[in-house]
């Protein structure tokens, strides 16, 4: 038996235990984001993972933290293979935003204590591994494990995210013009709503009153402006709707992994625009827009040379680039491979 540990379950964690579990028996154990229940979680995952132990064959963990520092240990201890899928915010330092483990003194240990000592980590993304990070000109350009950690030697293969484009995909209905979408959660605080490019998103609309922008995922955002409609998080079959509804997609993000939701976007054909952050670019491609600095004219000096262009076939393009370079399948088959379960 996998047991899977992750801080919060999200739409990511369910996709890995609908991927695992067809071929092995998977535990999920949830921690916690709260630092009051810190201790109390800490004595719960103790007392789970050593009632699990007779069973337990190898340690799954949905990023590096808190909750993963007593599966690399108990790994460590019992001979058992422990691998972390490194996500985002735990290969990231960004104190000034507010954003990243590393910022943190007893989470950096976490961190780092987790990477030093697990069997195998499996960012989503080159980015996190090592990048030269210049998007914010405030922030600091070392970001990735091997600038954080620059002793770490424990193996690291990244394994893109996949998506299901049976599900994410075009419905071929007409779209509504000058309609962009974001999706992020916890976006009502006000660091988490900087680090989804919402201060850019916020300029956009006040700028543009004839533009209209649907923000998912925190229904306690609050907008200043009126063309800007505020949802809390949706299912994937409302999702689908949409994203089918909008034209463009904004993922104006000042650090990030391997965005679900950029990915779902245009596999069912909106168009992209994107800070040139994380595998924001490699996702995009040619299919869309590269934003390369966090400057509001930038940004909107894009969207109207966006604006000039063939949008139905770069909508097509964005569907096409999903389903060729990230299948569902192709992220399950490396996953199941690293965690031995191939046969």
């Amino acid at each position: 038996m996998i047991l899977y540990a992750f801080p919060v379950r999200t739409a990511f964690t369910d996709r890995d235990l609908e991927m695992i579990s067809p071929v092995a028996a998977i535990k999920p154990l949830e921690f916690t984001q709260s630092p009051v229940k810190l201790p109390f979680h800490f004595i719960l995952q103790f007392f789970q993972l050593l009632w699990f132990l007779p069973r337990t064959s190898q340690y799954l963990c949905f990023f590096g933290g808190y909750h993963s520092v007593l599966p690399v240990w108990f790994g460590k201890v019992f001979g058992k293979k422990c691998t972390i899928q490194a996500g985002g915010t735990d290969c990231i330092n960004m104190p000034e935003i507010g954003y990243g483990n590393f910022r943190k003194k007893w989470l950096r240990k976490a961190t780092v204590y987790s990477f030093k000592n697990c069997s195998l980590i499996l960012p989503v993304a080159e980015a996190l591994v090592k990048q030269d990070y210049s998007y914010d000109s405030s922030i600091s350009p070392k970001q990735g494990l091997l600038n954080l950690i620059p002793d770490l030697k424990t193996p690291i293969q990244v394994i893109p995210n996949g998506f299901d484009t049976d599900f994410w995909k075009a419905s071929g209905k007409e779209r509504n013009t000058l309609t962009f979408i974001s999706v992020a959660t916890g976006t009502s605080n006000l660091s988490r709503a900087m680090v989804k490019g919402y201060d850019l998103i916020e300029k956009l609309a006040k700028a543009h009153p004839n533009w209209e922008f649907t923000l998912v995922g925190d229904s306690n955002y609050v907008s200043p402006n009126s063309n800007v409609k505020v949802l809390g998080k949706m299912n994937p079959s409302e999702l689908l709707k949409l994203y089918n509804s909008h034209q463009f997609y904004l993922q104006l993000s000042t650090s990030e992994g391997f965005p679900n939701a950029l990915g779902e976007a245009m596999a069912c054909g909106c168009i992209p625009i994107g800070s040139a952050v994380g595998a924001i670019p490699e996702i995009i491609g040619r299919a869309g827009w590269i934003v390369k600095v966090k400057e509001y004219e930038v940004l909107d000096k894009a969207i109207k040379t966006l604006l000039a262009k063939d949008l139905k076939m770069i909508s097509k393009e964005a569907t096409s680039r999903i389903s060729q370079n990230y299948p569902f399948e192709s992220r399950k088959i490396l996953l199941l491979k690293n965690l031995d379960l191939l046969k």
